[in-house]
C-alpha cells in the first residue's frame, strides 16, 4: 500500500523491487509539480486531486482480477440503484452542481463516475486489463477516476479553465479530430493541450492507457460529499488492487488541494 500526503509532500511505496532510483526521482518531480488553478478553487472550493503515479505496470487485455473486480462493483451499483436514482448520490449531485458552474449540461456530458454507473445494471465495459481495474474502483467507490500514460504525457498536469484556444485530440467516424474546449471549460491539460476535457468527462486519445502502457497516472476527483478518509480508502482500493495486477509496480501519491498552480 502507498502512504498519502498532501500539499506539496511527496510519498512513495514499492511493491516489489521495480522501478530505478532514477526513474523515482523523475516521478517525485512530476508528482510535485501537479496543479489545480486559483480559478477552479473559485468555481469549487471543496475540491481535491488524489494523483497516484505507478510505473513498472503490467498492460494487457482483460483479465480474471479485472473481471472479478467489475463484477464486485456491478452488484454494489445495482443495490446503489434499487434505492434511487443515481444522480441523487450525493457525490454525484456535487458533481453535476460543479458542471453546471462551469456551463456544462450534466443530462448530455455526464461526470465520468455517474456515466459509469448507470451502465451497471446492463453490465460496465471491459476494455484493458488497466482501464477495467480504475473503472470497478471508480464505480465502487462513487469517485470520477481516470488513468494516463505517462510516456505520452508532456509536462506537469493541470487543471485549469480553458481559454477555448488550447487543442484536445480525439477520434470520430474513424478520424483523428481537434477540439476545442469551450472558454471557462474546466480541463486537465500538459504542456501540448487539453488531456481531459470537461473536469472528468472525456479523455484525449494521445494520453489514454493502451496495450503497451507501464507508467502511468491516475486521478481520483473528491468533492465537499467525499471527505479525506472516504477519498484515501478509494486511493488504497487502486493501489491494492495495482499491486495486485503488477507485483513489482512502485507508486507515489499526492493530496492535491484547489488553488496550487504555480
Amino acid at each position: 500500500m502507498t502512504d498519502h500526503v498532501t500539499g506539496d509532500d511527496v510519498n512513495t511505496g514499492t511493491a516489489g523491487t521495480g522501478a530505478a532510483a532514477a526513474d523515482t526521482a523523475d516521478i517525485d518531480a512530476w508528482l510535485a509539480a501537479v496543479a489545480i488553478d486559483p480559478a477552479v478553487r473559485e468555481l469549487r472550493p471543496d475540491y481535491r486531486a488524489l494523483v497516484i503515479t505507478a510505473e513498472g505496470l503490467v498492460p494487457g487485455p482483460s483479465d480474471a482480477q479485472g473481471e472479478r473486480l467489475l463484477a464486485e462493483a456491478e452488484e454494489t451499483a445495482r443495490k446503489w440503484l434499487a434505492d434511487g436514482p443515481v444522480e441523487e448520490h450525493p457525490h454525484l449531485a456535487a458533481w453535476r452542481e460543479a458542471f453546471r458552474a462551469f456551463g456544462a449540461k450534466p443530462q448530455r456530458t455526464r461526470p465520468s463516475a455517474e456515466a459509469l454507473l448507470r451502465r451497471a445494471a446492463d453490465g460496465l465495459p471491459r476494455v484493458d486489463r488497466l482501464t477495467d481495474i480504475y473503472n470497478a474502483i471508480s464505480v465502487a467507490h462513487v469517485v470520477p477516476l481516470g488513468g494516463e500514460d505517462l510516456d505520452h504525457y508532456q509536462g506537469p498536469a493541470r487543471l485549469v479553465r480553458a481559454d477555448g484556444t488550447e487543442e484536445f485530440a480525439t477520434a470520430a467516424g474513424g478520424e483523428s479530430v481537434i477540439e476545442h474546449p469551450a472558454p471557462g471549460e474546466v480541463v486537465w491539460r500538459d504542456d501540448a493541450g487539453v488531456t481531459c476535457r470537461r473536469w472528468n468527462w472525456r479523455q484525449c486519445v494521445r494520453t489514454r492507457l493502451t496495450h503497451d502502457t507501464t507508467r502511468a497516472f491516475f486521478l481520483l476527483d473528491a468533492l465537499g460529499p467525499m471527505d479525506d478518509t472516504a477519498l484515501t480508502a478509494a486511493g488504497d482500493a487502486l493501489s491494492e488492487a495495482l499491486t495486485a495486477s503488477s507485483p513489482h509496480v512502485r507508486l507515489a501519491t499526492r493530496l492535491v488541494p484547489a488553488g496550487t498552480l504555480r
